[in-house]
């Protein structure tokens, strides 16, 4: 069965490890007694990222959760944000495709966001309200790769809203830093 705790659990891991070490790694994904282990799912997302937040500054801690991207339907949206780029000879062509509109993609003066009406991540489908947005930044890391994938270039991310610290709408700014 697809255990989506558990999948967190090896991703922020791993890249907690890649940023310091083993030890650390485990002090933050399972805490420092067997009571993180039992923990719901919200529970368990809320002390982890109160963790990593206590373990280190805020531009790691986005680095760090930039990597924990899950990947889930990449693919597919791959293959949507390339068809879009294909028929597009601007930023504003591309944001005003009526896929892509449908996919939650627009333009504003030159400037591309994605928004959704819904929270897309599964982990967080039981948590009421967030108190940071540390949990979010996976997914600036998964619009990064998707969108640096599609263009061809390098592509910052920045998480403008998220439903689950309160805004009506999750929203991120993609910005590529080279020609598409």
């Amino acid at each position: 069965m697809f255990d989506i705790r558990k999948i967190q659990e090896q991703v922020i891991y791993g890249a907690v490890e890649r940023a310091s070490n083993a030890e650390t790694a485990r002090e933050i994904v399972y805490g420092s007694d067997e009571l993180a282990r039992a923990e719901n799912n919200p529970a368990w997302v809320k002390s982890t990222m109160k963790r990593l937040e206590n373990h280190f500054d805020k531009s790691a801690v986005k680095h760090i959760r930039m990597n924990c991207q899950c990947g889930y339907g990449m693919d597919e949206k791959l293959a949507l944000v390339k068809e879009l780029a294909a028929l597009s000879s601007s930023m504003e062509e591309f944001g005003n495709l009526d896929k892509a509109k449908a996919a939650g993609l627009f333009c504003v003066n030159g400037e591309l966001y994605l928004q959704f009406p819904f929270c897309p991540c599964p982990m967080l489908a039981d948590v009421d309200r967030l108190d940071t947005d540390t949990w979010c930044q996976c997914t600036t890391g998964y619009s990064k790769v998707l969108f640096e994938q599609a263009f061809e270039c390098k592509v910052d991310v920045e998480l403008l809203k998220s439903i689950k610290m309160g805004d009506e709408i999750c929203l991120m700014k993609i910005i590529p830093q080279g020609a598409m």
